[in-house]
């Protein structure tokens, strides 16, 4: 009688990485191509919830699945909705993307806890969204897409929108999917996230202060555009006469929505109570 072959282990290994990191980017491509045409006040620049999607393949599945998954999804997104291979995408949102759920992984590998994973995603997404928003205006003003006048403004006005509205999702849908996950189908989840899921607390005063602090971080924003005109000049320099108070109004608008929904989130979480 035959006996069945067993695949060697770094063979089985690799086919895992694959295997994973095809179905996070194919998942993490359908999430945000769903929200991509929901744009920042500047009309450049994505709302992407979705960033849930490698972040919970980085959790379980490890920094390098978290990271290609991120990087091959975010440019098969942006490539379906310009119907071409999105050359901006490939420039910023690929290594910014790897970089961010790579980081976010490899803090989190072997030491899950619930106060270390609100940090490292503080951090990953501070790294990722900083430096997508930077290589994403330095290629647009290389070739001549944006005035240089409204490259810094626009670096920091992206960096801030994208950090304020990935991070409420990031911090309130993961940890519930987390859990799920491991109640559901407790062999994929690392030992160590399974023990957090069934024996942590989220702490919520750190959860609390994250979510109100970016709230602060994105109502300044909105604040200084609105009363500052040496600030909406930052934010909106170089842009058409007739397209800087519409833009301003955006970011005032926009930005202050986003304040208010961050805001209200940590109230929410500071006075609920436990159990």
């Amino acid at each position: 009688m035959l006996k069945p072959c067993r695949l060697p282990a770094p063979v089985r290994e690799r086919s895992k990485v694959v295997a994973f990191t095809s179905l996070g980017a194919a998942l993490y491509a359908v999430g945000a191509y769903a929200t991509s045409y929901v744009q920042s006040p500047w009309g450049m620049g994505q709302f992407r919830p979705a960033v849930i999607v490698p972040s919970v393949f980085a959790v379980l599945f490890g920094p390098l699945v978290g990271g290609l998954s991120a990087a091959l999804g975010t440019l098969v997104a942006d490539s379906l909705k310009h119907m071409t291979l999105y050359i901006p995408s490939l420039v910023a949102a690929v290594p910014s993307n790897f970089a961010a759920f790579y980081l976010l992984g490899k803090l989190l590998e072997g030491r899950f806890r619930w106060p270390r994973f609100i940090a490292s995603s503080l951090l990953a997404l501070a790294v990722g969204n900083g430096a997508c928003a930077a290589l994403y205006v330095l290629y647009k003003a290389a070739v001549g897409a944006i005035p240089a006048q409204l490259a810094p403004g626009l670096a920091v006005g992206l960096t801030v929108w994208w950090f304020s509205t990935m991070l409420p999702f990031q911090l309130l849908a993961v940890p519930p999917i987390l859990k799920a996950l491991a109640r559901a189908l407790p062999q994929l989840v690392p030992e160590d996230v399974r023990r957090e899921c069934a024996e942590g607390v989220t702490p919520r005063r750190e959860l609390a202060l994250a979510l109100s602090l970016t709230g602060a971080l994105a109502a300044s924003v909105a604040l200084l555009a609105a009363s500052s005109q040496q600030a909406a000049s930052f934010f909106v320099g170089g842009l058409p006469t007739a397209a800087r108070d519409v833009v301003k109004s955006l970011i005032v608008a926009m930005f202050s929505v986003t304040a208010a929904a961050l805001l209200a989130a940590g109230a929410f979480v500071a006075l609920r109570k436990r159990g």
